[in-house]
Order: structure tokens, then sequence, then C-alpha cells
């Protein structure tokens, strides 16, 4: 750079403080960089992908005019990020360009147009956000709908096909599964229809890639552009919720989730449980997440995985036409492999592989050989600490809200405590959670139980027929 260049890149920033303010510069500008000056245009460069957006959708204009008033020659800007560890966007993007060779506007300025190659797919303008990486694979094209997913399905299909200024119906949208039953599937799926229809910004994060962000954001002191960032998407789709973790990214996420929410922004978030079981989350923000629609999507069906099986085998064939699985050998995986969608995908991958690779036809013993390991004990049921409370008081004929209580009485508390000891044994959660799910009693309380009813089992033969009774209702 020349030192004509730079002086006049001196100059640009004095006019560009003057024309927004101390304040408002130091937030946005004060860490853009001038890299280059050729012909026509002027190459700046920040370091945060958020600066880069928030700088395009606000000051693209006043940018280019504060240039313009120096370098009258100059009629685009290319405003890249610098950092190579960026906050959010993992795949380098292309410069988006600010061009001014466009007619004039009424009072005489240039307009500018921000814009991308007329090529760029979805997940470009997607990363161009800030967001986690899509599979362009999962759709709702390639959804397989079943009786397990269907309320899930219809829930996130209606988010995506909304429009900007359209009420919302439920807010946020909280999807809860067990590992690969399609939650991350749905949340893609509303994040391609969305982007794709081009009225709204749908933005799909991780949590992990919220709290790398956030973190990123606050060590080079662009937390403010951030949180406007975020706060500017129309949709806000969160993944993984079950890992957010440390008291400053939770209280961001806190206030995130309640400004969209409180601006008719959609917001939508998967978890592997329900919001009242996510124990390393604020109270605030387990109840704003519980007062939306909260969904659950149930374990595969025979059915939709022989539905999801088929739906794999077409998708192959599209590359390899001449891919055949004898319809046996689909009601075979479709009984065998119970676990979830991706240990279904991954066997028909195996058949694919074997039977190109040995160019040999799939077969039924074939399919028994190649996906064995895959075909796993059935797992135990999952216990809700709901389900033991309303299981116990059926049993003592008491009440769920007693359970809960404050009541001291003998038909009261020994029901209690077995309710107590069942959770301590039944679920991972821990004495806190279980305090805390009994109406907030402390984690000494609930010690005192478990240790209490273990003592009386061991001595007292009815009462443990009793409970090995509740368990085996507990578990079918």
């Amino acid at each position: 750079m020349t030192n004509s260049e730079q002086d006049r890149w001196t100059r640009v920033k004095g006019r560009l403080r003057s024309s927004v303010g101390d304040d408002v510069y130091s937030s946005w500008f004060a860490r853009m960089d001038l890299e280059s000056v050729q012909q026509e245009s002027v190459r700046l460069s920040v370091p945060t992908t958020f600066l880069k957006s928030w700088i395009q959708a606000h000051y693209a204009e006043r940018v280019l005019s504060c240039f313009q008033a120096e370098m009258p020659e100059v009629h685009r800007i290319d405003l890249t990020v610098r950092s190579a560890a960026r906050a959010l966007v993992q795949p380098k993007e292309p410069p988006q360009l600010l061009d001014a060779r466009r007619p004039e506007r009424p009072d005489g300025r240039a307009a500018v147009e921000a814009r991308m190659p007329a090529a760029t797919p979805v997940s470009t303008s997607h990363d161009a956000l800030g967001g986690s990486p899509l599979d362009p694979r999962l759709t709702f094209a390639s959804f397989v709908v079943g009786r397990s997913n269907t309320l899930a399905h219809a829930a996130a299909r209606q988010v995506a096909e909304g429009r900007r200024g359209d009420p919302v119906m439920f807010n946020p949208l909280y999807i809860h599964a067990g590992v690969g039953l399609g939650k991350t599937h749905l949340l893609q799926a509303v994040t391609w229809a969305g982007n794709a229809a081009g009225e709204r910004k749908v933005l799909y994060l991780t949590a992990e890639k919220f709290m790398y962000g956030f973190v990123a954001a606050l060590k080079t002191q662009t937390a403010l552009a951030f949180k406007e960032a975020l706060r500017g998407i129309d949709v806000l789709v969160i993944d993984d919720l079950q890992f957010l973790q440390g008291k400053s990214t939770q209280a961001e996420f806190c206030h995130t989730l309640n400004a969209l929410i409180d601006a008719g922004r959609q917001v939508v978030i998967a978890a592997d449980r329900p919001p009242s079981d996510l124990e390393s989350l604020d109270d605030r923000v387990r109840s704003r997440l519980a007062g939306g629609l909260v969904v659950e999507m149930g374990t595969l069906g025979e059915e939709l995985r022989l539905g999801i099986l088929r739906s794999r085998v077409a998708a192959a064939r599209v590359h390899h036409a001449s891919f055949e699985v004898p319809e046996a050998v689909l009601d075979y995986l479709a009984r065998s492999i119970t676990h979830n969608g991706r240990d279904l995908e991954g066997a028909i991958n195996r058949l694919l592989a074997h039977s190109k690779l040995n160019a040999q036809p799939v077969t039924l013993e074939m399919a028994e050989r190649e996906v064995r390991d895959l075909i796993r004990p059935q797992e135990p049921k999952r216990i809700k600490i709901e389900d033991i409370q309303r299981v116990v008081a059926r049993q003592y004929n008491v009440s769920r809200s007693d359970l809960l209580s404050s009541r001291r009485t003998a038909n009261v508390v020994r029901p209690r405590q077995v309710a107590m000891y069942l959770a301590k044994t039944l679920t991972l959660r821990s004495l806190p959670e279980i305090g805390r799910r009994f109406g907030g009693r402390d984690h000494t309380t609930v010690l005192h139980a478990v240790r209490k009813i273990e003592a009386l089992v061991a001595k007292d033969t009815a009462l443990s027929e009793e409970v090995e009774s509740l368990k085996r209702q507990l578990q079918e």
C-alpha cells in the first residue's frame, strides 16, 4: 500500500467516524483494515464474519460513499474476513461485492448492491450468515414420515413455509428425541427450505458452534456484533442444545432467545431430552423452552424403518442404477436393525460397497454377514422422573401433587421416599436434580430417602416386592 493510499484511507476513516459517530464507529469499524486498491475496486477486511455480515447489511452505502468522496474512481468494495480462525464459519466463502456501477438513485447517490455470484447455492448464503455446515441430503424431500414423527414433521414444515410478518403459532418449537431418530434432519430441512424461499434469513447452528462463536466474539471484542447479528435472524435453528455449557454462554443464549421470541421471530431447537431434563440449563431458559411447542420424536417402528431403507436404496440408485436390494433383505434389515436411522443408512452403504467392489448381487446371506455388528440388543426403556411419580402415586393411591408437597403424613412420606429411591436407581439424574423435581427439596433429603428405602427393602419382604413390581411397571 502506497503512502498516498494510506493517507486517503485515514481520511476515509475520518469521514466514516464523523458520519456514524464515535460509538458506532468503535463497535463496527475500528477493526476494519484496507488491504489493497486496484483501479475501480477497494479490498477491505474485518476479523469476523459477523462484522462482515452486519456492515454489508447496514452500512454498505455509507462506506462506499466515504470512499468515493476521497477516490471518485472507486465503484466497488470487496469485503472479506481476514482471520484464519473465524468465529462461526469454517468453509471459505467468496467475498460479497458492493457494486456501485448501477443507476443512480433520485438523491444522486449511487445505489449499492450486496450480491453473491449468480449460481451460489443456499448453503453459501447460509455460510455467509455464520451458520454450521448443512448436508444437502437432509431436506424435507428425503425425510420419511411415520407415526413416531408425524407431529414434529408437520410443525417443522409449518415453520419452514412461514413468511416474514406471519404470526408465529408456537415459539419456540422444541423437538427432542434419542440419537439417530431424525432431529438434525428436520432442523436442516427447515433451514434449506426457509432460505430457498428467500423471504427470511434462517440460521442453523449447533450448540457447540454457538458457544465457539460467542467466546471468539468476546476475545476479538466483537460481542456486540455477534449479538446484533443473531438477533437480526428471522428463524434461528439450534441443534444439540444439551451441549450448551458455561454460565455466560447460557446467559447470552437466554437473552437471544427472549429477544427473538419477543420480537416475533421464530426459534427452533432440538435436544436429546425434554426441557425439564436439561439439568445444566438455567431454570429461566428451561421455562421459556417449555412454554413453546415441545414435540418428542419416538423410536422408529418397523414400518418406518422399512420406509427409510427403501428411501436410501432409491437415493443410492441415482448414482448406481444397477444397485438392487431384494425385498426379503429389506424386511430382514427392518426387523433386525432397530436402534436408529443412522444404522439403517450404514447398512445400505455397506451393501452397496460390497456389491460394487465384489461385483456380486445383494443376497440375504450377504446382508446377514455384513450388518451383524449393527444388530444391537434392545436398549432398556429410558425412564423419566415424571413416569416414576405417576406410577408410584397410582400404586399408593395418592396424587402426584401430594408427592411434591410439603405434607409429612405417613401415607405420603413413604410413597415419596419410594419414588425418590426409584428415581435414583432407575435414572441418571443427580441427587440435587431429583430434589428439585420433588418440590424443590435439598439433596440431603433425597439421600436420606434412598438410604431409608434401601434399608427397609433388605428386611421387609412386602416392601421389596412392591418396589420390584413398580420397577417392572416402569420398564415395560
